[in-house]
């Protein structure tokens, strides 16, 4: 279990985020667009701009590290790889059949090694970008919205293939999304979040059943509708 103590992030005086909450195995953060999800994944990788005042503190765990045991896989995998450098290149410090192996196992074959990023597709591209991710051996992967530019059948096997994953390699694991199907399907708990403040906070399968806040009702909703919720 990973204890997060505090999470806090400050612009002047104005709190942004402020959270406290653990995680069992895998963590989902959902809410209304601009309430903080991302900001929250920024503050635990040490990569705000330093402007902002931020505080982390974390038991249970050895500090976390990028590129040591925190790994990191964004939104929009077109953009996330150098258009210009071949996919084995991509592998920083990692020997070819390692990375060989990382790919075999997001569901990928050793051809893709040679490619350049625009020869792939975009599920192709963010099985890469995850295979890149464990070929840190991360204690924590955190994943902001990496299913956003995915198509419905592409965004269903992603989130399949990062669920197996975890169970096989024991990773924990946030996953930051505004669809709540799709954190409902991956992991065991949910955090619900508005103005960086946490509204609700639970299993997934109770949160889903029985929802307590209007604002939670509310995400569930536009989620039904296929649509993020905003103010």
């Amino acid at each position: 279990m990973i204890k997060f103590e505090k999470i806090a992030v400050k612009s002047g005086d104005k709190s942004l985020v402020d959270l406290s909450f653990e995680i069992k195995n895998s963590l989902a953060i959902v809410g209304e667009s601009g309430s903080g999800k991302s900001l929250t994944l920024k503050a635990i990788m040490d990569i705000l701009p330093k402007e902002l005042l931020r505080e982390v503190r974390i038991t249970g765990i050895e500090e976390l590290q990028r590129g040591k045991n925190l790994a990191f896989v964004p939104q929009n995998p077109f953009t996330a790889l150098s258009s210009m450098s071949k996919i084995k290149k991509q592998f920083w410090g990692v020997d070819r059949g390692v990375a060989v192996n990382l790919l075999e196992q997001t569901g990928l074959d050793a051809s893709c090694m040679d490619r350049f990023p625009s020869e792939l597709s975009g599920g192709q591209l963010q099985r890469v970008i995850i295979a890149i991710a464990l070929s840190q051996n991360p204690k924590l992967l955190l994943m902001d919205e990496p299913t956003t530019a995915l198509d419905s059948e592409t965004k269903e096997e992603i989130v399949s293939l990062i669920k197996e994953l975890r169970e096989k390699l024991g990773f924990y694991l946030i996953f930051v999304t505004h669809e709540l199907g799709l954190a409902k399907k991956l992991c065991e708990q949910i955090m619900v979040i508005g103005d960086g403040k946490i509204i609700e906070f639970g299993e997934a399968k109770e949160l889903f059943l029985a929802p307590k806040s209007e604002y939670t009702k509310r995400l569930l909703a536009a989620d039904f509708n296929g649509r993020e919720f905003r103010k």
